[in-house]
């Protein structure tokens, strides 16, 4: 019996004014669903949440919610009530004694929460806090099915793989998502099917955003040879996949021999010693030299100590550390925005540095710039820029390239919704042609078409760059090397980047939480061992079976193809169609079943 939908949509249209956002669109979900939907920022991602969970009202066509299901919507923006403190939010005011007994509640608010007074009034919050305390008043709601929207934002790499993990553990008890988020490791990580809101449609595919990558690839592959720029970013993106952390070569093999199969003729994103040959033209030998640096607030956290630190031409590098560590701060020791405590910050003489700060108030309405129109804006800083391929490109390709086409290249800057704004931010810094860049969490706010083209244009710039962000996806595919901020003033390099990063924090967590129950615990009582939920023997034949259904995997894989290829001959033979298609959709079934086994047998595997 198929599975009953929690919301369904049929034939739903919808229009402002005289754009066409959605056309005759039939779709659902059911339990267990974990969807991310991805698209171009106005393509009407948001109008197609609010339409499934009720705030917007279709044009045509019908919603069916079933009677008693449950609907969390986590919004872009949260407005508290006064006098509401968090407490009231997150545990409906219960003390620390009663709540701390739940075990649902207390690792989500220990996580979440950490740094926050339960008894703070929620007024007094950051943006960014009140966003926190919203998402974990969401996952403690016991709701059906859970909406959240750029879920990831103001979270740190650490909390953003915690709850990751969370989510799926809620997604095996049947929880339904609709995720709109523009940080693909984490679209990966959680979701088991993607839904792609374009040209007024949505285009479903199973698996998370790489078995997404790979499919988009092959369907763009196949379809007009018009869309080549676009197939081209998107078959760059797969071979950085196929190349990148050894996480995401955990695939069945069948998959990985058809992803290497697509990409075979696609090169590395970047030749890297040529753009460190040409940085070192552009820059000279020195870039930043950080000497005996102490920083110390005025509330006596010292965020760096003593450190030496030297920074070379045509070094890309990730920057990661808990909120709070210092990041930004780094960054603006380096642009001499502020000075250190103690120690020295030396510059190179022929830097021009582009730093793209998380603000973007230079653009508000009213501002000089705002009240520009987008074109004007940016034809006023260059009206050509050169490329570090050598190629010269005009201002107005790279604002087609930024999304900006049409009408709004003679909207008023400050006219602009706060995703443009951080897009022509980001192309306003880029064309004035820096040979350093400093960018803190440049992925906020763009959605994953226009990361595509800001990867593919670092691709080519040959400079200094150094990224704070918590898209672990951005920063393994556009740095090189990766650098954390411990927390006690140190600044370290990761060789097995944010991986190593996250089980250092770990391993960190667990000795603290180790010391605090030995103090506890009788002297010389047996500890217990840690079980990895496989014994030896049980990993052996884990193993063997992932093996036995890989091969199983490429054998339906095998006669799938031929199925099809005799499909193709019969094209004109409806009888003969029909029972093909009956075997290949019995096929695809099977191999479904398959993949699934495979990998729930590789996540026992993985955790042992």
């Amino acid at each position: 019996m198929a599975p009953t939908n929690l919301v369904n949509a049929e034939r739903v249209s919808k229009t402002f004014g005289t754009r066409i956002l959605l056309d005759d669109l039939s779709l659902g979900l059911s339990r267990g669903d974990v969807i991310g939907v991805v698209g171009r920022n106005g393509d009407g991602k948001s109008t197609l949440l609010g339409i499934l969970t009720g705030s917007v009202e279709p044009d045509s066509g019908t919603v069916t919610r079933t009677g008693s299901v449950s609907i969390g919507v986590l919004a872009q923006a949260e407005i508290p009530e006064p006098g509401q403190t968090v407490r009231d939010v997150v545990v409906d005011g219960r003390p620390d004694h009663v709540w701390a007994s739940d075990p649902q509640a207390r690792p989500i608010v220990e996580q979440m929460l950490a740094d926050i007074d339960l008894d703070s009034q929620m007024t007094e919050l950051s943006g960014g806090e009140r966003r926190r305390v919203a998402l974990v008043a969401l996952m403690l709601g016991g709701h059906d099915l859970l909406v959240l929207d750029e879920p990831t934002n103001h979270l740190d790499v650490e909390a953003v793989a915690w709850l990751a993990e969370h989510l799926r553990g809620l997604q095996a008890h049947g929880i339904a998502m609709l995720i709109v988020s523009h940080d693909r490791w984490f679209l990966d990580e959680v979701c088991n099917h993607i839904w792609e809101v374009h040209d007024a449609t949505v285009d479903a595919y199973d698996g998370g955003y790489a078995a997404y990558t790979l499919a988009r690839a092959e369907r763009a592959r196949q379809a007009a040879a018009n869309e080549a720029r676009r197939q081209n970013l998107v078959r760059k993106e797969l071979a950085w996949l196929r190349r990148g952390a050894p996480a995401r070569s955990s695939k069945p093999k069948f998959r990985i021999e058809a992803a290497n199969a697509l990409i075979e003729d696609v090169p590395d994103p970047r030749d890297k010693l040529e753009l460190a040959r040409f940085s070192a033209t552009r820059l000279g030998k020195d870039v930043f030299d950080l000497t005996d640096v102490t920083l110390t607030l005025p509330d006596g956290r010292t965020l760096l100590n003593r450190l030496t630190w030297s920074i070379g031409p045509g070094e890309r590098i990730g920057l990661v550390g808990v909120n709070g560590a210092g990041k930004s701060t780094l960054l603006n020791l380096l642009d001499q925005r502020i000075s250190p405590t103690s120690g020295r910050v030396k510059q190179g003489k022929t830097l021009r540095i582009g730093h793209l700060t998380q603000e973007v108030h230079e653009l508000d309405p009213g501002t000089e710039a705002g009240k520009e129109r987008v074109l004007e804006s940016v034809q006023r800083l260059r009206q050509e820029t050169k490329l570090a391929t050598g190629e010269e490109t005009s201002a107005t390709n790279l604002l087609e390239d930024f999304g900006f086409t049409g009408q709004r290249l003679v909207t008023r800057v400050g006219e602009l919704s706060g995703g443009e704004r951080r897009r022509l931010q980001l192309l306003r810094l880029l064309i004035e042609e820096p040979n350093v860049l400093l960018l803190d969490e440049p992925t906020n706010d763009l959605d994953i078409d226009t990361l595509r083209v800001v990867e593919d244009y670092l691709d080519g710039w040959a400079g200094t760059l150094i990224v704070v962000s918590h898209d672990r996806y951005f920063l393994e595919r556009v740095c090189d090397v990766t650098y954390a901020l411990m927390g006690d003033g140190s600044c370290v390099l990761l060789p097995g980047g944010v991986d190593q990063y996250l089980e250092h924090r770990r391993h960190r967590d667990a000795g603290v939480a180790k010391s605090q129950k030995a103090g506890s615990q009788k002297a010389g009582s047996a500890a217990e061992t840690p079980g990895s939920g496989l014994s030896s023997a049980q990993l052996r034949r884990a193993r063997k079976d992932m093996a036995r259904l890989e091969g199983q995997m490429a054998k339906a894989q095998d006669s799938l193809d031929q199925i099809h290829q005799q499909m193709a001959e019969v094209a004109t033979d409806f009888q003969a169609l029909t029972d093909l298609q009956a075997q290949a959709g019995e096929l695809e079934s099977h191999l479904a079943e398959l993949e699934n086994a495979w990998l729930e047998t590789g996540e026992l595997v993985e955790e042992a």
